[in-house]
């Protein structure tokens, strides 16, 4: 039963803008529209009122929201009931990043009150077995950090674009002397300023690597490298400790740690994706649990 659609109008009520309700549910502004559009000219008449700020449902619209607020709670009913029919089930489950293991930390609780027969089977791997695992459809789902999206062609859902920052001790004398006042460095400051720091690297051919080592190219930049690891947990504990600077993604960014964080300017990304094995062709179990992660609060933070 896929109430994708309805979503779609319920959450253009809740957020009451087109923009943000497209942000809301990881599609574009244009494919929103066009269904709004479409479901209008089949019911001859509109669902919302658009004014210059905000979108209001017509009394159409609350006719329409209210059948489709009773269709999902009826769908969620109905995946409770059959998961209760199975007695078992699997998902096998990869991940690459930090995220993903803090996200699936709180997730499996919510996750077994609906589906408690259902095994989630976590599988931690680097981007590239991992890659190889999803493409060969030896996993179901993999969460993953990656620097473009060739390759995945229909198989993947992109979850957000992830910022990548600069981590300094608050010790530093640049933090001290600015008394955290930049928010902001460029390339060219980080060999000015920081040419003397001892840097902590993640490992060659990870996502964070890959755009770090784009970044010093620019300036052809080669930082005395104390240790290079790609556990971003320990590197924050590193840099806390005044032992080094780093490059890490904003989803491992701890503002109560000792650290201050700069964006690079001009900001760099990587793409945070939940990618699919072929032809997989989600049962409840596999659509709520993808919920979940959508709806997780990892994607409402910032640093």
């Amino acid at each position: 039963m896929d109430v994708r659609y309805l979503d779609y109008i319920i959450e253009i009520a809740e957020q009451k803008n087109m923009t943000k309700a497209a942000e809301k549910l990881f599609v574009s502004q244009s494919l929103l529209s066009q269904h709004l559009s479409k479901l209008e000219a089949e019911l001859g008449t509109p669902l919302f009122t658009r004014t210059k700020s905000e979108l209001i449902p017509t009394p159409a619209g609350n006719m329409y929201l209210q059948a489709a607020h009773s269709i999902v709670q009826i769908q969620k009913k109905l995946y409770q009931n059959i998961s209760r029919l199975s007695e078992t089930g699997h998902i096998s489950l990869g991940i690459t990043s930090n995220w993903g293991l803090e996200m699936i930390t709180d997730i499996i609780p919510k996750f077994k009150e609906l589906f408690p027969n259902v095994v989630i089977e976590v599988i931690e791997d680097n981007i590239l077995p991992m890659t190889k695992m999803i493409l060969s459809e030896k996993l179901d789902i993999a969460l993953m950090s990656v620097n473009h999206l060739n390759g995945f062609t229909d198989q993947y859902e992109l979850l957000r674009k992830e910022e990548v920052i600069f981590a300094v001790p608050e010790s530093h004398s640049y933090c001290t002397l600015h008394n955290n006042a930049i928010k902001e460095i460029s390339s060219s400051q980080l060999e000015k300023v920081f040419k003397n720091d001892s840097f902590i690297l993640s490992k060659k051919g990870s996502t964070i690597r890959n755009i770090v080592d784009d970044v010093l190219k620019i300036t052809q930049f080669s930082p005395d490298t104390i240790c290079e690891m790609n556990s971003m947990l320990t590197v924050r504990k590193m840099v806390s400790k005044g032992v080094g600077v780093a490059f890490m993604p904003v989803s491992c960014a701890d503002s109560d740690c000792g650290i201050f964080y700069f964006s690079l300017s001009p900001k760099v990304y990587r793409y945070n994706i939940a990618a699919y094995r072929k032809h997989l062709v989600f049962n409840p179990a596999e659509t709520y649990l993808m919920s979940l992660i959508k709806e997780h609060k990892f994607y409402q933070g910032s640093f």
